[in-house]
């Protein structure tokens, strides 16, 4: 197995039920109106930047208000992105500190091996010796490889480098993850019994 590759479109609050699949991700955050045509600086939270064309319909908000894409151009680490019906700096601040999500259902599929963030959260973390270690519940982006944070039913959290030695299986059907404990890996107070 090759080590699994995760997009993070979820790191944000998603505005879904708190267990089984999302119905909305986070895409991007509006931060401020740019210029004299309602165009807004939207902060990207996605790998797929690339879909958020024109006439794309996205939600904005914790109400998940629908709004299309009225045009996008990049813009320093980010987008500027204008809508429909907000055509000046006005009624585009209106929008202001607004989450904007994508439905689940209209993700990109990934390859085999590659896991959303959202597939993997709430997994179970097993041994390959058998040994149940606790729930992922976070995962952290180091720069070198990401690091899944297990919450034990009792002890200190678990960090698990996402690397193929320690990452043996996913089963998302099963919400399982199985994993082999590298020497050193597991504190004696955190390893399950």
């Amino acid at each position: 197995m090759t080590r699994p590759t995760t997009y993070g479109e979820t790191n944000q609050p998603a505005g879904s039920p708190p267990t089984g699949e999302p119905v909305f991700l986070v895409v991007g955050k509006l931060r401020r109106p740019h210029g004299l045509g309602g165009e807004m600086i939207m902060e990207v939270i996605t790998d797929f930047p690339e879909r958020l064309l024109s006439g794309v319909e996205v939600y904005v908000g914790e109400d998940h208000r629908p709004i299309k894409i009225r045009s996008r151009r990049r813009y320093a680490d980010g987008l500027l992105i204008a809508f429909d019906g907000y055509h000046d700096p006005e009624s585009a601040g209106t929008l202001r500190n607004n989450l904007v999500y994508v439905r689940s259902i209209d993700r990109p599929p990934l390859p085999d091996g590659e896991y959303y963030h959202h597939q993997l959260l709430g997994l179970k973390v097993v041994t390959d010796d058998g040994h149940d270690l606790g729930i992922l519940e976070q995962i952290l982006d180091t720069g070198a490889n990401e690091v899944y944070v297990v919450r034990p039913p009792h002890g200190r959290e678990i960090l698990l480098p996402a690397i193929e030695s320690v990452i043996l299986a996913i089963n998302l059907k099963q919400g399982q993850m199985l994993i082999h404990a590298i020497p050193g890996l597991l504190s004696e107070d955190s390893e399950a019994g």
